[in-house]
């Protein structure tokens, strides 16, 4: 990516703990499907995503207050619906990377009896569509 200075984490400690600390926040199965929602379908009031991913209340209120604490989504108020979206072309690049990685088809990275998702590319050809979000 042009114009983008990138510090390898093995130099330093601070970098390393920053992304760690990111991690952390995609690191639970409900704010991943929270977050792959709003790469898919955009901006959505939280009624609208509740629906789709079937979290229910309180369960989603929580895990999109921790959204917002990692900075992951935004947020916009309209009367009275509260309208989620990712907060940054860094967040869907993480978004698209976890889902070309784990949602690849791959069957070595899905969880034991589940089948993995069949999807028309594969390996690096996966992960290459997400620099150009296709």
């Amino acid at each position: 990516m042009p114009g983008i200075v990138v510090t390898e984490l093995w130099q330093s400690r601070e970098r390393a703990d920053i992304a760690a600390e990111k991690l952390k926040a995609f690191a639970q199965p409900q704010r991943l499907m929270v977050l792959s929602l709003l790469l898919s379908q955009g901006e959505q009031p939280v009624s609208a995503i509740d629906e789709a991913t079937g979290i229910g209340q309180p369960a989603l209120s929580q895990q999109l207050a921790e959204l917002r604490k990692a900075e992951l989504v935004t947020t916009r108020r309209q009367a009275k619906q509260v309208y989620y979206s990712l907060a940054d072309a860094a967040t869907e690049l993480c978004v698209r990377s976890i889902e070309a990685v784990f949602g690849s088809g791959d069957p070595r990275l899905a969880p034991s009896g589940t089948p993995a998702r069949n999807v028309s590319a594969s390996g690096a050809a996966a992960f290459a569509r997400i620099l150009d979000g296709s």
